[in-house]
């Protein structure tokens, strides 16, 4: 499996160039418009469920978020996938895409995973998502960028530790 590269222009790709064909940009490393370096999170224990319908997106989290020690469940594009992973073991964290494959919206499962005490990063596509206050504990545009995902990830390094 090729794993996700982070190109000239700081942005992490997914199995082609920037600009090549099937390429997109990804998520925006924080350092396109920051010189410096952004500070890693060591998530050495930390379970965090993927639940992302688009495949380079998917794959592109799972490798940094593996490259950062972190026990990765998924990508998922669905709900119901989300479900059963959850079932064969709690995550301390999910990153989940609002929007979901056929058109299903991620409410409910948000709903679930906030009663499980489970931290939920919500990223999406649209500026603007219908998700009522306290739901998320970040939401994120895509593309995503490392410095702000990092970030929404540093409170569950400090709960492994």
């Amino acid at each position: 499996m090729k794993l996700a590269s982070i190109d000239h222009n700081d942005r992490i790709q997914y199995g082609t160039r920037a600009g090549s064909a099937g390429g997109g940009c990804l998520m925006a490393s924080s350092n396109a418009h920051d010189p410096q370096e952004p500070e890693l999170v060591d998530l050495t224990g930390v379970r965090i469920l993927v639940v992302e319908d688009s495949w380079h997106i998917g794959i592109a989290l799972e490798s940094l978020l593996r490259a950062l020690g972190a026990d990765v469940a998924g990508p998922v594009a669905t709900t119901d996938e989300a479900e059963q992973l959850i079932a064969e073991q709690t995550p301390a964290v999910a990153i989940v895409d609002f929007n979901l494959r056929g058109g299903e919206l991620a409410h409910g499962l948000i709903d679930r995973l906030n009663d499980q005490g489970i931290r939920v990063i919500v990223i999406s596509g649209y500026a603007v998502i219908p998700l009522a206050p306290g739901k998320a504990a970040a939401i994120l545009q895509k593309p995503i960028v490392e410095a702000q995902l990092l970030a929404a990830l540093r409170p569950a390094q400090k709960t492994a530790q």
